[in-house]
């Protein structure tokens, strides 16, 4: 019931324990801040029992996957929106190179090794795997239906901010 009489549904505090028929008033942002946190920390977690980061599974799959092999700061520019900082990839490019899962050539581009790329895929299935719980009971439709529910509503910020 909206108690406003204007057509809008009152924004309630979050719970976690709140039933269905009152999931419309609860903030997204407590919702979307709260997976972001247990499905992040989970990978994390899962990781740290091998010996590595999700900073650093980023800058594999980045290397791999980039059409040339990329520089430092190419890497940087890509990945620094999603990192704790702006100098966290540029710590992880070093960690990566000390560690010989990533070797730079005599132009300073990225490769990666063959530990690197063993890595990359251990990572990879690491990754599936955690993906395996967090998706359980939930199908593709309602996963795409989600998503395109959070895009619409960050288009809708930007917008109002002015911002592409």
């Amino acid at each position: 019931m909206n108690p406003l009489g204007n057509g809008l549904t009152d924004q309630a505090p979050g719970d976690p324990a709140a039933a269905d028929d009152m999931l419309a008033s609860q903030p997204v942002g407590y919702w979307t801040g709260l997976a972001h946190t247990t499905v992040t920390g989970q990978l994390r977690d899962a990781m740290a029992r091998i010996d590595a980061t999700q900073p650093q599974y980023w800058v594999l799959n980045c290397v791999h996957s980039w059409p040339a092999a990329p520089s430092r700061e190419e890497v940087a520019a890509q990945l620094t929106p999603l990192a704790d900082g702006p100098h966290e990839i540029a710590r992880v490019v070093d960690q990566l190179l000390h560690r010989q899962w990533l070797r730079a050539d005599t132009g300073g581009r990225l490769h990666l090794t063959d530990a690197g790329e063993a890595a990359r895929l251990r990572l990879r299935a690491l990754a599936t795997e955690v993906r395996a719980v967090v998706h359980e009971g939930v199908g593709d439709e309602e996963y795409v239906a989600a998503l395109k529910v959070l895009r619409t509503m960050v288009a809708n910020v930007r917008r109002a901010e002015g911002v592409s």
